[in-house]
């Protein structure tokens, strides 16, 4: 702790500086003043946190002096040390916050122990300020998300009015009551299939980029913006209650489309709005933002990049009409891997259906009958969904994903072509077994007389599939590849020593000489010349 020694008195102002221990108690002596103009000037350069002080000095008295210091620092504390034994003067020193009064000839224990019952007392307040600061800070830090949570819990209608009033007070937002208010969603419009930039994973970026901008290009207008637990960004526009309703409206739709235009040239994505059908007051909160929230859903019939007012949908109510040859004939296609007669099928039942829907319900209800025909035919094959599907497995989950009829109709082309690439798949899977088992009874069998026929027989398929199968996976007829690998098998066992009947023996050649007029039109020699 800093001390500033003030008295007038040379010789008792040195000896309050020299001959008590400050050090020894981690009190510095920062400056000594022999009256109150000099005390003041020293204050203001060495910022001392106590100060010992005489009451009556030339030029500035001790009082003056000590109100003018408390005014600039209240924290400094103020030891009196005087020479006159006044109620007044002690009245006054202690009224304007002086700390102790103390009598000449005080002792130096005595002085020593206010100076450091002072600056213990300056530590508890110290203290006290600093943890005050920091809940202050922590405070700040915590509000944005407080009121975050208050906006959530308010617009979903899960407070009581006296808690939306008190609670509003506690974030700090105050005069609820005072306004009319109108509510805004906005969301990113899902990712085209030609960007490049972002993926599927950056969708929580792109709704924090979202949110980013919305805040700052509407930081000077009268709207509260929070974040709802689906990730969209949320506007409550609050107006004067003596505003028209229609005037507020028409602002809150020009002030929105220019923000989404405004997005779609920093992010060069684009995003869509639902905005309230009217305006309301602080109870009407939750309907606004349902309201809000219908609107944005409709951009399922209306497509993307748009701002959408709420209104009462008129849909036409329609049963879904069934089309059972167009589904039969979507089946087959599928079955049996055929991806350009699968695509017409689902082009259809698109144009039949999906394509007529007028309303959000209705465009949700053709999406639960996809849904539910892909689910039927995949199942069919004996696999699962969740297989075939992969990362659009979680719009078969949670159809709400699905916000466009452009995102829909990708989904169901995607789907439709997994769904033909794992029929192909399982068909070259199985062609591959079929067609290694064949080798393997080449090889096992080269002493024996193998024919398309008898192999055919033996896996129980007919030799027409079997020889089309079989050139299609090797590249050669079957009789091609036997020739060639009883051939090579024949020339390998002559140059290893093997005799000619040998030899003809162990690749099926019962006739030496039969044998020897194949190989030699095989080789363009002998087989004994090869031995040679």
């Amino acid at each position: 702790m800093n001390l500033l020694i003030v008295e007038d008195e040379v010789r008792l102002r040195t000896s309050l500086a020299n001959n008590i221990p400050w050090e020894e108690h981690e009190i510095e002596v920062v400056g000594l003043a022999g009256n109150g103009s000099e005390a003041l000037h020293l204050f203001k350069r060495k910022q001392p946190d106590i100060i010992l002080l005489d009451i009556h000095m030339p030029e500035m008295d001790g009082i003056t002096m000590a109100r003018q210091v408390l005014n600039m620092n209240p924290l400094v504390k103020i030891i009196v040390l005087s020479g006159h034994d006044n109620f007044r003067f002690a009245k006054s020193a202690l009224e304007i916050g002086v700390m102790k009064y103390l009598l000449k000839p005080a002792g130096d224990t005595e002085i020593l122990q206010a100076v450091l019952e002072a600056a213990d007392l300056l530590r508890q307040e110290l203290d006290l300020l600093h943890n005050q600061a920091m809940l202050q800070q922590k405070w700040s830090q915590l509000l944005p998300n407080l009121q975050n949570d208050f906006f959530q819990y308010w617009t979903s209608g899960k407070y009581d009015d006296w808690e939306i009033m008190r609670y509003s007070k506690e974030v700090q937002i105050e005069d609820i009551g005072d306004y009319q208010y109108a509510v805004v969603m906005l969301d990113m419009d899902d990712l085209p299939e030609e960007e490049t930039r972002f993926g599927k994973h950056d969708g929580p970026l792109l709704l924090f980029s979202l949110n980013s901008i919305v805040k700052e290009l509407l930081e000077s207008l009268p709207a509260w913006i929070f974040t709802t637990p689906d990730g969209y960004t949320a506007l409550i526009f609050h107006g004067s209650c003596q505003e028209d309703p229609n005037e507020m409206l028409l602002f809150v739709n020009v002030t929105v489309t220019n923000l989404l235009s405004k997005v779609k040239e920093c992010l060069k994505l684009t995003a869509s709005a639902g905005i309230c059908g009217e305006t309301g007051g602080w109870k009407e909160l939750h309907k606004l933002h349902a309201q809000a929230n219908k609107a944005l859903q409709s951009r399922v019939v209306y497509g993307r990049d748009i701002a959408i007012p709420y209104s009462e949908e008129q849909g036409n109510n329609s049963v879904l009409a069934v089309q059972p040859n167009t589904e039969k004939g979507l089946e087959i296609a599928l079955e049996t891997g055929d991806g350009e007669r699968a695509k017409t099928f689902i082009d259809a039942l698109w144009e039949n259906g999906m394509s007529k829907a007028e309303s959000v319900d209705d465009v949700h209800e053709h999406v639960l009958y996809f849904i539910s025909l892909l689910t039927r035919l995949i199942h069919k094959q004996g696999w699962r969904v969740k297989e075939v599907a992969g990362t659009d497995f979680a719009y078969f989950h949670n159809p709400q994903l699905l916000t466009t009829k452009e995102q829909i109709a990708s989904w169901l082309n995607r789907t439709v072509k997994s769904i033909v690439t794992h029929v192909q798949n399982q068909r070259k899977a199985v062609s591959n077994q079929t067609v290694k088992l064949i080798l393997d009874i080449v090889e096992k069998e080269m002493d024996k007389e193998l024919t398309l026929h008898t192999v055919a027989d033996r896996l129980y398929v007919n030799s027409s599939y079997l020889s089309r199968l079989f050139k299609q996976e090797t590249g050669k007829p079957f009789s091609t590849y036997v020739l060639e690998r009883k051939m090579e098998s024949a020339k390998e066992l002559l140059l290893r020593g093997s005799k000619v009947y040998d030899a003809a023996n162990m690749v099926g050649y019962r006739d030496v000489s039969y044998f020897t007029k194949v190989f030699r039109k095989y080789w363009g020699v002998t087989p004994g010349e090869v031995k040679q």
